[in-house]
């Protein structure tokens, strides 16, 4: 579990990495825009997306035939070579390539989290799944905060540096990762199991689990809708930098390693899993309501400390999982 957790943590180091200097490239092929950067950024971020939504069953199936390890390696090789078309795209068109392709390979997240539950207790299973959140919310800490040093020196060298990590992991995973599940558990390959409308369809018999499926997709829309415009608009509003916003970035991170690794056990021991995901969600909509207020004011400050707060959110996450 150690490397998958190491896995973790270098592939979104590696997407961290990006995000304080992606909208900025995308603004020098719109002219300078803010707002039309906006809107490709906001294209690019859902094309990211929905090819997670269509590809991470089809991996998740798949490596119920073959295993988790290859399914894992082949991903983090594809993203290292993603960041590579990314680094030298010519136009947006390239970085709509590079953005599918990392859609494509980071569904893997899937298998990963798989692989967890492969190897943990029922009962150190919520626990486990909060050491992710961990490796996250490091990757997060110094990804933004790597990025935006790296981007204030050439706005394409992070990607590189992205692409350097997720190849160096690749290498060492071949080397040290284990596969965690045995081929007498394996499934035969399932179209019907690899479409997300089987997927979605399968929830019907899981009604609890139905319900938690769709309060994390509002959970994760909210979060992902903030982000999406947060370098954006700190830039427009405030006059931040790659570097400021790198640094504001990496104090989500911080937020989440502190809730996740520190909360999460503690809460749902006195607690239980039930009041902690509620205690989550109530959070969440909390902190994401005072970002229109922080937005409202002239400082930076109040903005500043809106998107850290709203990391505590994610505590709801490790509970939600078992």
């Amino acid at each position: 579990m150690v490397f998958i957790l190491i896995t973790v943590f270098i592939d979104v180091l590696g997407i961290g990495i990006i995000i304080p200097i992606l909208p900025e490239l995308i603004k020098e092929f719109t002219g300078g825009s803010t707002a039309l950067a906006g809107r490709w950024f906001g294209v690019l971020a859902a094309t990211y997306a929905v090819a997670q939504f269509f590809f991470a069953p089809i991996l998740g199936a798949l490596s119920d035939r073959v295993g988790r390890r290859p399914v894992i390696l082949i991903a983090l090789f594809g993203l290292g070579i993603d960041y590579i078309v990314m680094g030298l795209a010519p136009s947006i068109g390239w970085l709509f390539a590079g953005r599918l392709i990392a859609g494509v390979m980071g569904a893997s997240i899937t298998t990963a989290n798989a692989y967890i539950a492969d190897v943990s207790e029922p009962e150190v299973r919520a626990r486990n799944f909060g050491f992710v959140g961990v490796a996250f919310g490091l990757g997060f800490i110094f990804g933004p905060a790597i990025g935006g040093l790296l981007g204030g020196i050439d706005l394409r060298l992070p990607f590189f540096a992205a692409a350097g990590l997720a190849l160096v992991n690749a290498l060492y995973g071949i080397f040290v990762l284990p596969e965690s599940l045995p081929p007498e558990k394996r499934d035969a390959f399932s179209w019907e199991k690899a479409n997300p409308a089987g997927s979605l369809l399968v929830l019907r018999s899981y009604p609890l689990v139905a319900g938690l499926a769709v309060s994390f997709v509002f959970v994760i829309m909210a979060q992902r809708g903030l982000e999406t415009v947060w370098v954006l608009y700190t830039g427009h509003k405030f006059g931040w930098d790659e570097l400021a916003n790198g640094l504001s970035l990496a104090l989500v991170g911080l937020m989440a390693v502190l809730v996740q690794g520190g909360l999460v056990q503690p809460v749902i021991k006195r607690i239980g899993e039930r009041r902690a995901v509620l205690g989550g969600l109530v959070t969440a909509v909390i902190t994401c309501g005072s970002s229109p207020s922080s937005s409202a004011t002239t400082t930076s400050w109040n903005s500043d400390r809106a998107e850290p707060a709203r990391a505590t959110s994610t505590s709801s996450s490790p509970p939600s999982r078992t």
